[in-house]
């Protein structure tokens, strides 16, 4: 009880410390950095401030700071129209930071005092919220409740104290529907005072967003609330998202965020991992529990740890049609079904038509049909074996025995020893398949009637 009222009158201190100082804490407008490329950026340590080991923020980057008097980082944000490539093939026009969306991942380390300038760009007002966090009740970033509207070409400043590590997120709080669908968020990265606490050998970010864009379009549609088809990492989509590159026997944190309107159970395939952060912060070791999948509701975040062993290891979202691209959600099953006739006759009149379905969806990862411009096949990437049929929330954990520490270069294919990678059985195969018999048919079998009107019914 002790360390909780003293953590509330920190916040308190705090807040009274940013009146005392209001006159002078925004002497000058720190420089915009802005990075537009949606190729990982590797991490870099820093050069002023207490040490931390930064993560790896995927398809991302993290924003440069400066330091103030008293010791205070300074980051400054600009809210912005962006273009963003959501894979090769496809952009979107978004509403992003810095260039890019997701914004830049702030980082800092837990203690830090921090001054933030919010620089509007775009065509209405904006607000930063900074989800997680604990900070001054005036510094939530909530539009018409705790401050004021940031006006188009306006800049507003936000300065708390980080109270306690962990993974936060920020985003708008004002028009919140159409700028989250725009793709206005990013990560909050507090590091522990510590160096030495939690510490890994590579710690990996991303946020999970989705989007609703039309084929042959490139703005999302805002008042989309269920039927998405684009689903994000970091509003990236398979085959365009990086890879998790990793060492042999490194520990490996992997931190996510979910600022979508549905949960997603991310599953990866090889190590089992351990669930060691959740939105409260750092779960105690005690109380630390082991999976292969872990649920992150809307608004969560999740951060699991795993020793990292030689591979080529999927991770994903574990519901189905969340690895898929650009998908049409009223398209029949045609499994099953013989359209060849009909076929022939609609490729009289379109050259280009190709009957697919009736055996599945498979032959839309080894062909290609003719698209609208700026659209992704719903299955895309190749292996070293073939297609792989992904697309969406897909990527893979690369690890290699030779990688060296801080090279988050793609190694390409895994070189699988020999004797361990499943192969085709060729020996004598009965003519026909034993089969249990079918039981026969009796009075006590269920019959369905379908109804034909209403004989019998009485009224």
């Amino acid at each position: 009880m002790n360390d909780r009222r003293n953590f509330l009158r920190g916040v308190s201190a705090g807040a009274l410390a940013l009146g005392a100082t209001a006159a002078s804490r925004a002497a000058s407008l720190p420089e915009a950095v802005y990075q537009a490329s949606p190729q990982m950026q590797p991490p870099r340590p820093p050069e002023t401030g207490r040490p931390f080991r930064p993560v790896a923020t995927l398809n991302g980057w993290s924003l440069p700071w400066r330091m103030a008097t008293g010791n205070v980082k300074e980051f400054h944000l600009v809210a912005e129209p962006v273009v963003r490539e959501l894979a090769p093939g496809m952009t979107a026009r978004l509403w992003g930071y810095n260039g890019s969306s997701p914004g830049p991942t702030i980082e800092a380390v837990e203690g830090d005092r921090v001054r933030i300038f919010v620089t509007n760009k775009l065509p209405e007002h904006t607000t930063v919220h900074w989800h997680g966090l604990l900070v001054p009740n005036g510094m939530d970033g909530v539009g018409g409740l705790t401050q004021p509207h940031i006006a188009p070409g306006k800049t507003f400043v936000y300065e708390f104290q980080l109270q306690r590590a962990g993974t936060f997120m920020y985003h708008p709080h004002a028009d919140e529907m159409v700028q989250m669908a725009m793709g206005m968020m990013g990560l909050f990265i507090v590091h522990p005072r510590d160096p030495g606490f939690m510490r890994v050998d590579r710690d990996f970010a991303f946020l999970l967003n989705a989007y609703a864009i039309e084929p042959g379009a490139a703005v999302p549609r805002t008042a989309e609330m269920t039927d998405f088809n684009l689903w994000t990492w970091n509003s990236r989509v398979f085959p365009g998202i990086d890879p998790l590159v990793c060492r042999t026997g490194d520990r490996v944190r992997v931190r996510v965020g979910n600022l979508t309107m549905t949960n997603h159970p991310i599953h990866m395939h090889g190590p089992h991992f351990t669930v060691t952060g959740t939105d409260g912060g750092w779960v105690p070791p005690t109380a630390r529990w082991p999976e292969v999948t872990t649920d992150i509701a809307v608004g969560q975040m999740r951060a699991f740890e795993f020793e990292a062993i030689a591979g080529d290891w999927a991770i994903h979202c574990h519901k189905a049609h969340h690895t898929m691209n650009a998908m049409g959600h009223q398209v029949p099953n045609m499994i099953g079904v013989d359209h060849s006739e009909l076929a022939e006759r609609i490729s009289r009149l379109i050259p280009d038509y190709m009957a697919m379905g009736d055996k599945g969806m498979s032959d839309m990862g080894a062909m290609r049909m003719p698209l609208p411009e700026n659209t992704l096949p719903m299955m895309d990437g190749k292996g070293p074996f073939g297609p792989l049929e992904m697309g969406g929330m897909f990527s893979v954990v690369k690890v290699r025995d030779g990688q060296k520490p801080g090279d988050y270069a793609d190694p390409g294919p895994f070189k699988h020893p020999a004797g361990t990678v499943a192969y085709e059985y060729e020996g004598p195969m009965p003519s026909e398949p034993a089969r249990a018999a079918e039981p026969a048919m009796d009075e006590h079998t269920m019959h369905v009637h379908k109804p034909q009107g209403h004989e019998g019914h009485e009224h």
